[in-house]
């Protein structure tokens, strides 16, 4: 298990083909399942789609994090005590995969899954959320007031609605309590957004003295917005990097507020977008922030035990920005 340790300058590295990547990518996971099979399985790891984890509950007065392969798209997990939280779901095709990810953590079993959260509604963020709200007796959901006429929101709103499932409307300011950590709402700032990704739900989760940032697809108008609600934002330990590392999001004013000592990227393998961007690369690196991928190292997990953070692996060295297509 990967712990914090002292800041040190970045290497730079040779550019690599997709081939090169895809083949030490999957060389790496390999060499790591094999450790963890010859060690009993303690541990995470996952590879190409099979999910590797232990059996045994977090630890007592624990946060973790799960940051799930869901390739272009977003789907993490919180789980403390025996509440868990799930924010977003992946694309339409990722909701399987999501519910078995959270099965084998103990979700629906010994786990209540308390609060799910729509960030938004596209596809890659809510589109599995109709099969979470199906399989799972879920207490609470966020969904903001921005609707889209798509049949994979209307499918999300007709599984709130059979299931009885209550809907909360994001109250910036308000908050809210999952096991032994508690977070509150700081998106959206304004009803007029005219673009969805600006009308992210964005939330600040609060363990011990660990802070963690999640701000959905919010571009820079968003951020902009949130940073002036008096919400003190400073000294983030982990960012879920916005909009897959997109350059829409992730701004210099942004990282300037919240000086992150980690941050977790979600994007797809050799995705069509080019996520994540060289700029949002660029500004990490020169910020001296440990990067974790899911596309070169799948499944992330973080572990908070109220002051420190522990990590399923280390972070990423290539500091590669993706090929648009």
């Amino acid at each position: 298990m990967w712990e914090r340790t002292g800041k040190r300058k970045p290497r730079r590295k040779a550019r690599t083909t997709r081939y090169e990547r895809r083949k030490r990518r999957r060389m790496r996971y390999l060499t790591l399942t094999l450790f963890l099979l010859l060690s009993g399985g303690a541990g995470y790891a996952g590879m190409e789609g099979t999910l590797f984890l232990r059996e045994t509950l977090p630890a007592e007065g624990s946060l973790e994090v799960h940051f799930i392969d869901v390739g272009q798209g977003d789907a993490t997990l919180l789980i403390s005590g025996r509440e868990a939280m799930l924010i977003d779901a992946g694309e339409n095709d990722q909701g399987t995969l999501v519910w078995n990810y959270l099965k084998k953590r103990g979700v629906g079993d010994e786990i209540t899954l308390k609060y799910c959260v729509g960030t938004h509604p596209d596809s890659d963020h809510i589109g599995g959320m109709d099969v979470i709200l199906n399989k799972f007796s879920v207490e609470h959901i966020f969904l903001s007031e921005y609707e889209k006429d798509t049949a994979t929101y209307r499918d999300v709103l007709e599984a709130v609605e059979y299931y009885c499932v209550d809907r909360i409307l994001p109250v910036v300011g308000e908050r809210y309590t999952l096991g032994d950590a508690h977070f509150t709402v700081i998106a959206p700032n304004e009803e007029d957004y005219t673009d969805v990704n600006e009308a992210s739900i964005g939330i600040l989760m609060e363990h011990g003295s660990n802070r963690m940032l999640f701000m959905g697809d919010c571009g820079e108008q968003a951020e902009e917005d949130t940073l002036k609600n008096g919400i003190d934002l400073r000294d983030i330990d982990l960012y879920k990097a916005s909009h897959h590392g997109s350059s829409t999001s992730s701004s210099q004013e942004l990282m300037d507020t919240i000086t992150p000592e980690y941050a977790v990227i979600s994007a797809g393998e050799d995705n069509d977008y080019g996520h994540p961007h060289a700029e949002v690369m660029n500004r990490l690196r020169m910020a001296g922030v440990k990067v974790f991928r899911t596309d070169e190292q799948g499944s992330i997990v973080a572990e908070s035990d109220g002051e420190t953070l522990t990590f399923n692996c280390a972070p990423s060295e290539s500091w590669l920005a993706g090929e648009k297509r």
